[in-house]
């Protein structure tokens, strides 16, 4: 068994960790925790999770497995670790993988701050390589992580929106009862064929339920039916919960899952996660400017609003002491307009993309960075602007090294009131699009509104 980078045992997204979220993470998990401490000479429950990661991704049509597809330039596994990691309570996770990706996976945690993980080699099917995961938990060495735990998730390494909400559920019923298990409704009715391929019989869709991902255990329980488990199950079974009852007799909790619960099997699925994940990041815009640019950047910052009614929009001073900045940065906000009036340099705009460099807020997700300049095209055209401007492409290729990606717009300022108005209007039109599709190509291009 491999281990990952050592870390911190409570973090949540790589960089600096408000108090905030953390008690916010503790009262979640509040009625987990207390029921185990309630209990007299108990301390609170010891869970880990186990992450099968073997597949080839068949059914995906793409050379490389689904796990390790990128979304948005990272991979898919990385974002289902890190719905994990922001559970403090699971304090171990530990992920299969197969040897040859073995490397690989080392890259992902190292690049991405991945805690708490340990690696084990998979095997030749989900549950043997979920049994493999099992085992590096059982092993329980003195000062060696990870440890025996009380309660065992398990979870798909393909499944990237679980919820906290859905883990303490699903946990909070194994305890209760020995084994519990994600759920839900039937989409399609499930009918089995006779040998020649015609209908033999169908079943009754409302009395079925269709088993989702994350499961929980007690350890002891899902260990020994797998200690138990016959080759053939193990070569061809797919459901744990079916293990538990077979060998164990313990009948599992079913618990009404989420409809973010689905798993990440076809080509089209990379892009469903891609734009639910774009729709989480480009929920606020950070409008950034100099004391003397307020009046401008307010103008702005209104049309924005008006245009973006979903979507927060805030704006700060980038002053020298960036205080308020540097909260909106700890709040994880991922995109940021800068404003810049009467001048074709990127000085305001360097020395955001340096507060940014220095947060790693970057990290997970690309940053997007849209430097605004308002020009007066009537007393300097553009094209003695052009040359000044065009460094875009230089710094955007520097700092896209950081995954913060640069792009540039301009607008003719002054302007009579309606026609300023509407130039603003295309302005957040255009805004709203880099934000929203995060679109690569673009990067360091220059836009005009």
């Amino acid at each position: 068994m491999e281990s990952g980078p050592p870390g911190s045992s409570r973090p949540t997204e790589p960089g600096p960790c408000l108090s905030s979220q953390q008690g916010a993470d503790q009262a979640a998990s509040a009625s987990l925790q207390n029921a185990a401490a309630a209990q007299p000479g108990r301390h609170s429950l010891a869970v880990a999770a186990v992450l099968p990661a073997g597949g080839c991704g068949e059914r995906m049509g793409v050379p490389t497995p689904k796990q390790f597809c990128p979304i948005l330039e990272r991979p898919l596994i990385s974002y289902t670790l890190q719905a994990l990691e922001r559970v403090y309570w699971i304090k171990d996770i530990v992920v299969a993988v197969t040897g040859e990706n073995m490397e690989v996976m080392k890259s992902i945690i190292q690049k991405y701050q991945h805690k708490r993980i340990s690696l084990v080699e998979a095997g030749v099917t989900r549950h043997r390589s979920i049994f493999n995961g099992l085992k590096a938990l059982a092993e329980d060495q003195l000062n060696c992580k990870p440890s025996k735990p009380e309660i065992v998730i398990i979870h798909d390494a393909v499944r990237p929106f679980v919820e906290e909400d859905t883990l303490l559920k699903v946990v909070t019923a194994a305890k209760k009862h020995g084994a519990a298990g994600a759920i839900r409704p039937l989409v399609s009715t499930v009918i089995s064929p006779s040998a020649d391929g015609c209908l033999d019989h169908s079943l009754e869709r409302a009395r079925h339920r269709a088993s989702e991902m994350p499961q929980a255990f007690l350890f002891d329980v899902i260990y020994e039916a797998y200690q138990q488990c016959s080759d053939y199950d193990l070569e061809f079974g797919t459901e744990c919960l079916q293990l538990a009852l077979k060998y164990c007799c313990t009948k599992a909790k079913l618990v009404e899952g989420s409809p973010d619960l689905w798993k990440v099997t076809y080509k089209r699925d990379l892009y469903a996660v891609e734009s639910i994940i774009k729709e989480k990041i480009s929920q606020e815009i950070c409008v950034v400017t100099e004391e003397d640019n307020k009046y401008v950047s307010h103008l702005l910052e209104e049309v924005l609003k008006s245009e973006l009614n979903h979507v927060k929009v805030a704006s700060e001073a980038l002053c020298h002491a960036g205080r308020d900045l540097q909260q909106i940065i700890l709040d994880q906000c991922y995109n940021f307009v800068c404003v810049n009036v009467m001048t074709s340099d990127f000085q305001e705009t360097q020395k955001l993309l340096s507060m940014l460099e220095e947060s790693n807020l970057s990290i997970l997700y690309p940053v997007v960075v849209v430097s605004v300049h308002f020009l007066d095209f009537k007393l300097v055209p553009p094209s003695e602007k052009m040359e000044s401007l065009m460094l875009i492409r230089e710094f955007a290729k520097e700092v896209k090294k950081r995954n913060i990606w640069l792009c540039g717009l301009l607008i003719s300022y002054p302007q009579d009131e309606q026609k300023l108005q509407e130039s603003l209007r295309q302005g957040a039109i255009i805004i709203a699009s880099l934000i929203k599709e995060r679109n690569s190509g673009l990067i360091g291009q220059l836009l005009i509104a």
